[in-house]
């Protein structure tokens, strides 16, 4: 690409108020790049300095097969009935061949993909733990700065230690279906710690109450200090949409709540720590990859091996050279 011109005209046309699908296409490509770690990724952060900051970020979370993608597109819905626009990054299992993403939100979320006021993009995980893609900050930054009111990351379906959306979200959504287990799961994962909304989804089944009430209980035990949030349950059955409005509505409380304890700046600020952490120790790693065939580090390793340095002193010295 011409590296200059067409980075600074990217950043124009994903920002500006020009036509949906040529907005699109450039925020489109500026999260590909993004995900290819391109050279120009420098400069298309540059550009986005001071453009973002505004919209709030909803993390979707829970186990495969509660629904997690038809509570998105369901949440989509009303929050566009409610006039705002939506960003969507859904987070797909990686092809163990190709590497790339299956695709199934977008197919799920077809519903969406010709209203300009919504603008979904799925990511491969390509083997980040934690039910993110490694480039979903930066992707993020992407949409905030294109004008999204509301972006709503969905993650892989998670295991029992997977809870990393909560260091990237304003406001961690937790769903659990009836007959699953998962409300001991969540006890098990930690869940209950970074969940500031549980959605109990398929509350049309039988035992959606029961999932409730044993959240509830758990929820009593963990203490909270005075004036704290305290995690609300909606139910919702997100095919029909039922109880979805309640759940915009919880989750435009918990936003009011952030702004108005501060501890919506302070989630920002250490997000924004782990994100400069990330860069620089991803900045550490590459160039440390480039003294992997080095005869340096192969003296080193010999070093070590013959008892003349301790790997210790080793590394400083690699990190020195570095």
């Amino acid at each position: 690409m011409r590296r200059r011109d067409d980075v600074s005209e990217l950043v124009e046309t994903a920002c500006g108020d020009g036509p949906g699908l040529r907005k699109a296409r450039a925020v489109a490509r500026l999260i590909s790049l993004v995900e290819a770690d391109s050279p120009a990724l420098r400069e298309v952060a540059q550009a986005l300095a001071g453009r973002t900051g505004r919209a709030h970020v909803v993390g979707l979370t829970g186990s495969p097969g509660v629904g997690k993608s038809t509570s998105t597109s369901a949440l989509v819905t009303a929050l566009r009935a409610r006039g705002r626009t939506v960003g969507v990054l859904a987070v797909d299992p990686s092809s163990p061949f190709s590497g790339g993403a299956l695709l199934g939100d977008r197919v799920r979320m077809g519903e969406h993909a010709t209203d300009p006021g919504v603008m979904i993009r799925s990511m491969a995980s390509r083997g980040h733990l934690g039910g993110l893609a490694a480039a979903a900050p930066q992707a993020l930054r992407v949409l905030d700065a294109a004008g999204c009111d509301v972006i709503v990351v969905e993650t892989v379906g998670v295991g029992q230690s997977e809870v990393e959306i909560a260091g990237l979200a304003d406001t961690s959504l937790v769903l659990l279906a009836p007959g699953m287990g998962d409300g001991i799961q969540a006890a098990k994962a930690g869940i209950l710690e970074i969940g500031d909304l549980f959605c109990v989804n398929k509350a049309d089944r039988d035992g959606a109450t029961t999932t409730r009430r044993e959240l509830r209980a758990m929820l009593s035990l963990s203490p909270r200090p005075e004036g704290a949030w305290k995690p609300p349950i909606v139910l919702t059955v997100a095919t029909s949409g039922t109880g979805v409005d309640e759940l915009v509505e919880r989750i435009d409380e918990h936003r009011a709540h952030l702004e108005s304890s501060g501890q919506g700046r302070q989630r920002r600020l250490a997000r924004a720590r782990r994100e400069i952490e990330a860069i620089a120790l991803g900045e550490v790693s590459r160039r440390f990859g480039h003294l992997s065939g080095d005869s340096r580090l192969e003296g080193l390793a010999a070093d070590v091996l013959g008892g003349r340095t301790d790997p210790y002193r080793a590394a400083d010295i690699v990190l020195d050279q570095i």
